[in-house]
C-alpha cells in the first residue's frame, strides 16, 4: 500500500510539474508569437526627451539614440519624425541632439519616454504621402483582408507585406519611391492585423499560415490586371513572401522578391523575441510551444522554401531574382542566414548589407542608398 502511495504521488508530481511546463511553454511561445504594435520590439529601447522645438529634439544619449537615419519617434499618444544626428549642434555630454522633422500628433515635452521606430508614417497613403488610393478587399481563407492599392501605370505589381509588431503603415516608406517609378501596389494587412480576421489562438505563426493571405493578394493582382507580381516583404513578411513563391498556384507570375530583415531561422528569432520577455529556462519551451504551432500550419500543396526538419530556407526553392536587405546589428532576425543563402545562390540572390541598422529598419539607416539599390534591383523586372 506505501509503495502504491508513493507511486501515485511521484506520478501526480511529474503530471503537475508536466502541466506546468505546458503551460510555462505556452506562456513563453505567446510571448514571442504576439507581438503587436503597442508592444514594441526589443531592439526599440526607450528614450527621454530633454527639449524639442526649432526643429532639434534632444534625448537620452545611447546607441539607440545614435542610430544614423531617419525614424520615427513613438511615445504615449505622440509620433514624430527625426532625422540624423547634429553632431555640430552644442549639447550636454549625455545627449544627443537630432533633426526634429515633425510632429505627426501629440507633444514632445521635457521627461516623455519615447522610442525609435522604423515606422515613419502613419494613417494612410493618401494622409501622410499625399498618394491617391483606394481601400480594397481582398478575398482571403478566413475572410475579407484590407489593403490599400496605390495605382501605377506599370503591368508588374508590387505586393508589400509588413512583419512583426508593425502594421500596413510600415511599408509606406517604400511607397514614395515605387509610386515614383510607376509601380501598382497593394499595400496588405493579412489575418491579425487590425480589421483582418483574427486566428483561432489570437497568435502569428511566423509565416507558415500567414503566406495564404499574401498568394490571395496575388490572385488578386492578376484578377484585375498584374501580369508580373514582385512581393516585396519585411522580417516575417519576407519569410511570407518567400513561400508564396514557392507555394502559389500563380508563381509563375511572381517575377521578383525583395526581402528587408528576413527571417530565415525562425527557431533564432523565437529565441530573441522571448528572451526579453521570458527567463532564459523558459526559452527552450518557448521554441518548442512555436515549433507546435508553426509546424501544423505549414502543411502546402507542395515543398514548402524550407527542408523538412530544418529552420533554414531551402536555397533550392529560389527560381526568381531576389534582393536580401540586411545588415548586422539586427539582432531579432540573424543576419548569417542571409548571408548564407546570397553565397549558395549567387545566380539568383544579392545581399545589400546595411550596417547600423536594427531588425526592419534598413531604409530608415539609409533611404538614399537602399532606394538605389531598389531601383537597380527593379528596373529589369519593370
Amino acid at each position: 500500500m506505501r509503495l502504491r502511495t508513493a507511486a501515485a504521488a511521484a506520478a501526480t508530481t511529474l503530471l503537475g510539474a508536466g502541466a506546468a511546463a505546458l503551460a510555462a511553454g505556452r506562456y513563453a511561445g505567446d510571448a514571442a508569437l504576439r507581438p503587436t504594435p503597442d508592444r514594441p520590439l526589443p531592439h526599440d529601447p526607450p528614450l527621454t526627451v530633454h527639449a524639442a522645438g526649432d526643429g532639434r529634439i534632444t534625448l537620452t544619449r545611447s546607441f539607440a539614440a545614435l542610430r544614423p537615419g531617419r525614424y520615427g519617434l513613438t511615445g504615449q499618444n505622440t509620433h514624430a519624425v527625426v532625422g540624423p544626428v547634429l553632431a555640430d549642434v552644442p549639447h550636454p555630454v549625455d545627449c544627443v541632439v537630432r533633426r526634429l522633422e515633425r510632429v505627426t500628433y501629440g507633444a514632445l515635452a521635457p521627461g516623455a519616454r519615447v522610442r525609435l521606430t522604423p515606422q515613419v508614417y502613419v494613417g494612410n497613403p493618401r494622409d501622410a504621402l499625399g498618394l491617391d488610393h483606394a481601400d480594397v478587399d481582398i478575398p482571403g481563407e478566413l475572410g475579407a483582408l484590407p489593403a490599400w492599392f496605390v495605382p501605377g501605370a506599370r503591368a508588374t505589381w508590387v505586393i508589400t507585406v509588413h512583419g512583426l509588431g508593425t502594421t500596413r503603415e510600415h511599408p509606406m516608406v517604400a511607397l514614395p519611391f515605387l509610386h515614383r517609378h510607376r509601380f501598382p501596389v497593394l499595400d496588405l494587412a493579412y489575418r491579425g492585423d487590425p480589421g483582418a480576421p483574427r486566428t483561432s489562438q489570437g497568435a502569428g505563426y511566423l509565416g507558415d499560415a500567414e503566406w495564404h493571405d499574401v498568394d490571395a493578394a496575388v490572385r488578386y493582382a492578376v484578377r484585375y490586371g498584374a501580369r508580373r507580381v514582385v512581393l516585396y516583404g519585411w522580417s516575417t513578411g519576407a519569410s511570407m513572401a518567400l513561400r508564396t513563391a514557392a507555394n502559389s498556384a500563380l508563381r509563375h507570375r511572381i517575377t521578383g522578391l525583395v526581402l528587408d530583415s528576413p527571417v530565415l531561422d525562425w527557431q533564432a528569432t523565437v529565441r530573441a523575441l522571448a528572451a526579453y520577455r521570458v527567463p532564459t529556462a523558459l526559452l527552450p519551451l518557448a521554441v518548442r510551444a512555436a515549433h507546435g504551432r508553426i509546424r501544423p500550419q505549414g502543411r502546402t500543396r507542395r515543398a514548402g522554401p524550407q527542408h523538412a526538419g530544418s529552420d533554414h530556407v531551402d536555397p533550392g526553392q529560389l527560381s526568381v531574382p531576389t534582393l536580401i536587405l540586411h545588415g548586422p546589428d539586427d539582432t531579432l532576425a540573424p543576419w548569417g542566414a542571409s548571408r548564407q543563402l546570397a553565397r549558395l545562390r549567387t545566380d539568383l540572390v544579392t545581399l545589400h548589407t546595411v550596417p547600423h541598422a536594427p531588425h526592419a529598419a534598413m531604409w530608415n539607416a539609409d533611404p538614399p542608398g537602399y532606394e538605389e539599390t531598389l531601383r537597380r534591383f527593379l528596373t529589369p523586372l519593370m
